[in-house]
């Protein structure tokens, strides 16, 4: 199944929120409503077969933004009944660090990769703009690991981790979710359905904005703590919200994705029936009719339900996007709350 270009959102939309969100301290949760607001998850549809697109410097009067894509931009890849059998590694609870790096350089930040599941992660990397650019796009995470990295500021992008993977010396092979056209440093978005965390740093008013998206799908439970700023984090360590914790989706047969008998992740339903209700285009687009409890099956509350923070649908973006101020540092957790 191909994937399909999203809607673009009206800039007009948020320029009530855009004058309210000069009062708002910053590092409460936002409720954002369009792309008139900046945030990660306001974004331009990506080429599906290459490298993600530059986005245009600005996204609305007055923002000065590059936001970051909002929607997976590559094509299925092979069908998924060949997908080869995972490789599990284990390994030791140990922190790895970039070498010789203690403390982020001068014009960055540190992003920490923590796999609480029982299973090896494969933590990929994409960006919207094409500069800054991250050195590095793949890393191995095997259970009970962390992994510190430095990214720039003014970053705009994405992490997220791929699962059931193989690859040889020559970083060729694939991967059962989140797959990267065969490559273990990404150079395009992963193949759906993926857990995303996107970020853009130093954006409006040099907040960042980040958010947890499963507006594609889910394959890992994920949350996002901010480590270092001065924002006060709204999600506690463990992976909870005053709306809830972190739990697996219970994915609804109709959108499981199985490799070999497995369920290895779960599809939005604009992917699965790719209707325009689904997928909040065409009459459904207003964001007053793109509303989960008019469509046939609100699915939406399924993932919702499962990760009360983060994208369920598309327009969900009233508890979903956060910001941080003072060059923030993030915790990525892979797992779910105790």
């Amino acid at each position: 199944m191909t994937r399909r270009r999203r809607r673009e959102r009206n800039p007009a939309r948020g320029a009530a929120l855009l004058a309210a969100l000069a009062t708002v301290a910053a590092g409460v949760l936002l409720c954002l409503h369009g792309q008139g607001v900046p945030g990660p998850h306001k974004q331009l549809a990506a080429s599906r077969s290459g490298p993600p697109s530059a986005a245009p410097a600005t996204a609305a009067a007055g923002t000065g933004l590059s936001p970051s894509a909002r929607t997976s931009a590559t094509a299925k890849a092979s069908p998924r009944s060949a997908s080869p059998s995972p490789s599990h590694r284990t390994a030791p609870r140990t922190t790895v660090r970039q070498p010789g790096t203690r403390h982020a350089p001068t014009g960055h930040r540190q992003v920490t990769f923590v796999n609480t599941l029982g299973q090896t992660l494969w933590v990929a990397a994409a960006q919207q703009t094409s500069q800054p650019a991250l050195p590095t796009t793949g890393w191995v995470l095997g259970p009970g690991r962390t992994l510190t990295i430095n990214v720039p500021d003014h970053w705009n992008g994405r992490f997220w981790g791929r699962t059931g993977c193989v690859f040889n010396a020559a970083g060729r092979g694939h991967c059962e979710t989140g797959d990267c056209a065969g490559r273990f440093q990404c150079g395009q978005y992963g193949v759906i359905p993926a857990t995303l965390a996107e970020f853009n740093l130093n954006s409006w008013q040099n907040l960042d904005f980040y958010d947890v998206s499963m507006v594609d799908g889910s394959n890992v439970p994920m949350w996002i703590n901010i480590a270092a700023g001065r924002t006060k984090d709204p999600i506690s360590a463990s992976g909870c919200s005053s709306a809830g914790c972190t739990r697996p989706v219970p994915c609804p047969a109709e959108l499981r994705v199985r490799t070999g008998g497995r369920t290895v992740g779960c599809e939005s339903p604009c992917e699965v029936f790719d209707t325009d209700q689904y997928c909040c285009r065409a009459q459904w687009a207003p964001r007053d009719q793109c509303l989960p409890e008019k469509w046939p099956v609100n699915y939406a509350a399924t993932f919702k339900k499962a990760q009360p923070f983060a994208y369920s649908y598309v327009d969900d973006d009233a508890t979903t996007t956060f910001t941080c101020a003072g060059e923030c540092g993030y915790r990525i957790a892979f797992g779910n709350s105790p």
